[in-house]
């Protein structure tokens, strides 16, 4: 075959380091925004961005030539220094937290994780961070090392 084909759709997590709440929820849109952008800019299109004050959710599909621990290293950093950049403020360093989930999703189930990532507001009134975590893990049946897992 000529041509390199693929269609690999990647549900992304990970959190702010320790969980905490250090995006403000007035800046969540202009954060997704840019985390699309640097997604889009490396060649794996954003489908959606989302999630609170302390965690985000990507869809994406990854290129065809990109390596997924590449591009999660460039938006973790790229994001990391924009914040601190923005921010300016010198009592407070942002940055996330080093591990992350990354899932695959088939092309059927794609309406609804952009679904469940649109409603992260209202689903973390119910549910903490950590519990959506091991849920997720649960159902990709990835074994979480718990004494890794929140650090």
């Amino acid at each position: 075959m000529p041509q390199s084909l693929s269609k690999i759709y990647v549900h992304l997590v990970f959190s702010t380091k320790g969980r905490t709440e250090t995006i403000p929820k007035t800046h969540l849109p202009e954060v997704h925004a840019y985390v699309a952008e640097i997604f889009n800019n490396n060649g794996c299109p954003a489908i959606l961005v989302g999630g609170t004050a302390n965690h985000i959710h990507i869809l994406f599909l990854l290129g065809k030539t990109m390596d997924l621990s590449k591009i999660i290293r460039t938006v973790k950093s790229s994001t990391t220094r924009w914040i601190n950049e923005k921010n300016n403020n010198p009592f407070h360093h942002f940055c996330w937290q080093d591990g992350y989930g990354a899932f695959s999703v088939s092309n059927s189930h794609v309406d609804a994780v952009v679904a469940y990532i649109k409603g992260q507001e209202e689903h973390h009134r119910k549910v903490t961070f950590q519990d959506e975590f091991r849920k997720l893990c649960q159902l990709y049946k990835i074994e979480l090392d718990e004494r890794y897992a929140w650090d």
